[in-house]
Parts: structure tokens; C-alpha cells; sequence
């Protein structure tokens, strides 16, 4: 017997069997899902070449056997820490490392995301979780009095307790909201100290080492009349670092803002004014004080004057390479400033000489503000030189009696997305939306200046059309914002050197410097030299 259909119940049936099709759960969403992962095997099938080691299972293998070998083969460091060397990425995320990581190799000649920044080679990682006491994102202020004294305090301030607010200046000067940091620890213990950095010196990071600041915009007096206050009751950041302690017993400092310390009046050797109200050139004062002490000192303000000194000859020295912060290195004036590298060489250099060792902090600090602009180029760039500085460190230490910690403050909003076939410049297209039929970016931000208005009609805008290998590129942003925002994110940890497996798992940003200190044998806690349980 022959079936016959006719054509009205055949568009049922085909009707009912789309509405069932249609009605599974998930379909929709399954079939897209899987149409876009084909599209990305097809697409990645057509761009690698017929044949790399990295297509046989032997190269993975052998790489993961030689590394396992290498880790059985490490025994933790428990001597004392002779000197500690704390490298702060300002913003250094784990997106921002891993693009970091592109950047070099492509810049190299390689693919790219094989990449191993000098830190990651270290043998201990943790994560840090970086809120702070009033905010669930922390800025670089109340990091610093985390990482470096060992407290969590609020946003906005630095070297204080939470019982600080920002602008109390009466809370700030009480001295038992103050917290003292590893660095004045170790000048305690007789240890030499020092601070570099690409920001101003008087700067939220490396501010954290010597002041105590109730608003870490109060970098010089007339910051601190803005906002209502004193300057002759409240002392601001620069007065601290030249007139109290721990600031003027730091042996070296160098970054730039030289502006901080030097009257409105008063035309500095770039032929620019300074930013105090006071009259007063802390500068000058500096040098006053190493005189008074019959200390040996100098005062650079360029890169050829650093690069012909001996780093030894002097007990103090004080360099500030330009008005304001330092240049990214990808526009700097070589001439002018030292890199990152050169200025940690110097250091390491001119701090080995006391035999009790030392302590230096070292800041990446124009990461951080590559990031806030959404120019990712600038950014990645800043984080390869920071690279390039722990490098210069580890040639000039021993591990066995130096720890090395690599960290960063607080995270950004830099994601790296899409399925951009390997070796894919990392500046470049990541794909193309299959809603919209338009590019976007391997490289995008939450927020930040980078927002591109829809057109007219309100399609979303097309990034083709930009140029972004150019270094000032502001790359895509979701919410338009003046500056983009830090991310709350937890950041790494990489350490090498005595006691370094103690940074291993989650753990609190205030972590850090107790470790630190418990290694090198400062400060009030527990430590590996009077420790009887290690």
C-alpha cells in the first residue's frame, strides 16, 4: 500500500518538526556554539603549516619530563636572606603578563605565546588578593601598605592603618595608625636601602616605603592646601622623604618628580617650574643633610651622569630624571633617561657594598598608567623592560642569598579574547562577530577611553578602520570611561631565593613583606633567625 501525503499535512508535519527542533533546550544555543568552533578549526587548518615539532606528542612530553625533572630536582633555600629585592609590576595582571609574553616573542621574531618572561622562570608562585580594607578594589596606596608594611588600610592612603580616612590628617599623624614598612625595618636591622621607580618618587607605590599619608595625592604642600588642610601640620610626602624617617636614610633614589621638591618659582635643569608653595627646595635641603652628616652624596638628573659614576663611591644618592614621571620607554629620550634596567643595575650595585645587605624596591610603575590610557602598546612595552630589570638583578645576586619577589598591586581590566589563530599579532584583529559581521580585537578593556561610538545608524563601530600597531593606539573599551579602571583580580607572586616556597597558594596581599621579613631576619616578628620550630 502506497502512503499518500498531502501538501497541507506535509507543511504540518514540517512545521511540527521545526517547533520541536526549535523547543529543546539549548538547542540554539548548542548549534551556534558549535558552528563557531568549526569555523575556528577551519580557519586555524588553513594558517599553521603542514608540519612543526609541536605537532607530535613527543615535544610536549619531553617538555613537561625535562621541567618535572627540574622541579624534583630544587631543594627549598632555608638560610638567612642576606638582601631582599622587591619587583612591583603597578598593574601587572595576569592578562597583562600573558600579553606581555606576545609582545616579546613576536617582537623576537617568534609566535609569540611560548614566551617566558625572566620571572616566570623563577621556582615559586602564589596568588595575592589584593582588596582592601574599605574597597573591594584596591588602588596603588592602600596596596602598598599591604605589601610593603604588612597591613591592609583603605583606599587612597599609604603607611596607615584603616583607622585612617583619607584627608584625617590628625589620624594620620598619630603614630599608632602608622605603619612602618620593610624597608624601615631593614634599615633597623643596619641594612642598606633604596627605591627606583618609573613614576614620580613621591608616587602611591613608593610613597608606601617612607610615608605615612592620609591622601596619597599630597606629593607636595600645595596638594595638601587643595584639600583644605595644613601643610604646615600635615607633611606631605616629599617634606617625608627628605626630613623623616625612614625617607632620608634611604641610600638610593631614583625615579622622576622632581617637581614635588622644588619651588613654583624655581626653573629645574629642564628649564621647567616646581609645583611647591613653600619656598622651600627639598633638593637642596637633601643635600644639606648629607653635608650635616659628613655623608659622601651626589645628585643626578640625567641618564649620562648615572651611567659614568661608580655606583660605590658615594653613600647617598638621589636622582630624579625629570620633572614629572619617567617617559614610556617607547617615547623616551634615551639621552635624557635611564631604563628601568639601568637604574636597578645601579642600585643593586651601589647597595652590596654594606656587608648586612640591603633591601631595594624596584616599581614598573608607567604599566599601570599604559593601562588607564587603554594603550596597550605602551603598556606591554613598559612590562618587557620591568622584565629586562629583574633580569639585570638575578645576573647581579646569588640565590642563595637573595630573595627575589616579583608582584603587582592590583589588576586592570585588559582581557586578551577571541580565537586568533597562534602567532597572531597580538595588537591585531582576533576575528570577526558572526552577529554583527564586524572585527574586534585580541586586546579589549572593561572601560576606559578606548570606547568607540556606534555610527549613526547604531551598529557597533569598525575597529578596521583604525590603525592599532600605532603606539598610542586606545584599544576598545566596553564602558567609556576617562580612565580606565584598576580590576579586582588576584595577582602572581614569583620568588626565588631563601625561603621563597613560602609564597605558594592564595593568600593575603599583607602576606608579602612578613615573608620577606622572616627570611632576611627584620623586623618584630617571627623570623628564620630566632625561629626554633623551621
Amino acid at each position: 500500500m502506497v502512503l499518500t501525503i498531502s501538501p497541507s499535512t506535509l507543511v504540518f508535519v514540517l512545521a511540527l518538526i521545526t517547533t520541536v527542533a526549535w523547543a529543546r533546550p539549548g538547542s540554539e544555543d548548542i548549534d551556534e556554539r558549535d558552528t563557531a568552533h568549526q569555523v575556528h578549526r577551519t580557519r586555524r587548518s588553513r594558517g599553521i603549516k603542514d608540519f612543526n615539532p609541536e605537532d607530535d606528542s613527543e615535544f610536549w612530553i619531553n617538555g613537561a619530563q625535562n621541567l618535572l625533572s627540574t622541579k624534583l630536582g630544587r631543594k627549598p633555600i632555608t638560610g638567612q636572606a642576606k638582601n631582599v629585592i622587591m619587583f612591583l609590576g603597578d598593574g601587572f595582571s595576569i592578562p597583562t603578563l600573558a600579553a606581555a609574553r606576545v609582545y616579546l616573542g613576536q617582537s623576537l621574531g617568534a609566535t609569540g605565546e611560548e614566551t617566558v618572561l625572566s620571572f616566570e622562570e623563577f621556582p615559586n608562585t602564589g596568588l595575592s588578593k589584593t582588596y582592601c580594607v574599605d574597597s573591594q578594589v584596591a588602588d596603588s596606596s592602600c596596596s602598598a601598605t599591604a605589601y610593603l608594611g604588612g597591613v591592609k588600610g583603605n583606599i587612597g592612603t599609604a603607611g596607615v592603618t584603616g583607622r585612617v580616612k583619607v584627608d584625617d590628617c590628625a589620624a594620620m599623624r598619630n603614630v599608632s595608625n602608622q605603619v612602618p614598612s620593610i624597608l624601615k625595618w631593614s634599615q633597623d636591622a643596619g641594612k642598606s636601602t633604596g627605591v627606583v621607580t618609573t613614576t614620580r618618587i613621591t608616587h602611591a607605590s613608593p610613597s608606601g616605603t617612607y610615608a605615612y599619608i592620609a591622601n596619597r595625592d599630597w606629593e607636595n604642600d600645595a596638594e595638601i592646601k587643595n584639600s583644605g588642610q595644613d601643610p604646615d601640620i600635615c607633611d606631605d610626602i616629599a617634606e617625608q622623604l627628605v626630613n623623616k624617617l625612614p625617607g632620608k636614610n634611604i641610600n638610593v633614589i631614583l625615579g622622576g618628580g622632581r617637581k614635588e621638591f622644588r619651588p613654583r618659582d624655581f626653573t629645574d635643569e629642564d628649564g621647567t617650574p616646581g609645583s611647591r608653595t613653600d619656598d622651600v627646595d627639598l633638593i637642596e635641603v637633601w643635600k644639606a643633610d648629607k653635608v650635616g652628616r659628613n655623608a659622601s652624596f651626589r645628585y643626578l638628573w640625567n641618564r649620562d651622569q648615572i651611567m659614568s659614576v661608580d655606583p660605590t663611591d658615594s653613600d647617598y644618592v638621589l636622582g630624579l630624571f625629570n620633572r614629572d614621571h619617567l617617559e614610556y620607554h617607547l617615547l623616551a629620550n634615551r639621552r635624557k633617561e635611564p631604563t628601568l634596567e639601568e637604574m636597578t643595575t645601579f642600585a643593586v650595585q651601589a647597595l652590596k657594598k654594606n656587608p648586612n645587605g640591603f633591601f631595594l624596591f624596584v616599581e614598573g610603575g608607567r604599566i599601570d598608567m599604559g593601562l588607564h590610557d587603554n594603550k596597550a602598546h605602551l603598556a606591554l612595552d613598559e612590562a618587557v623592560e620591568f622584565a629586562n630589570a629583574v633580569q639585570a638583578a638575578v645576573d647581579l645576586t646569588d640565590e642563595e642569598d637573595t630573595l627575589i619577589v616579583v608582584t603587582a598591586d592590583h589588576a586592570h581590566t585588559l582581557s586578551i579574547s577571541g580565537y586568533p589563530v597562534r602567532g597572531n599579532n597580538i595588537f591585531g584583529i582576533s576575528g570577526t562577530s558572526s552577529v554583527d559581521n564586524l572585527p574586534y580585537a585580541t586586546l579589549s578593556f572593561a572601560n576606559g577611553p578606548g570606547y568607540k561610538q556606534p555610527e549613526e545608524d547604531g551598529t557597533r563601530y569598525d575597529i578596521s578602520r583604525d590603525n592599532t600597531m600605532d603606539a598610542n593606539y586606545e584599544f576598545p573599551a566596553t564602558s567609556p570611561l576617562y580612565s580606565e579602571t584598576h580590576g579586582g583580580d588576584d595577582v602572581a607572586v614569583f620568588a626565588r631565593g631563601p625561603w621563597s616556597h613560602l609564597y605558594a597558594g592564595a593568600f593575603e596581599q599583607n602576606f608579602i613583606p612578613h615573608v620577606m621579613a622572616y627570611a632576611s631576619c627584620v623586623g618584630n616578628g617571627r623570623t628564620s633567625c630566632n625561629d626554633n620550630r623551621k
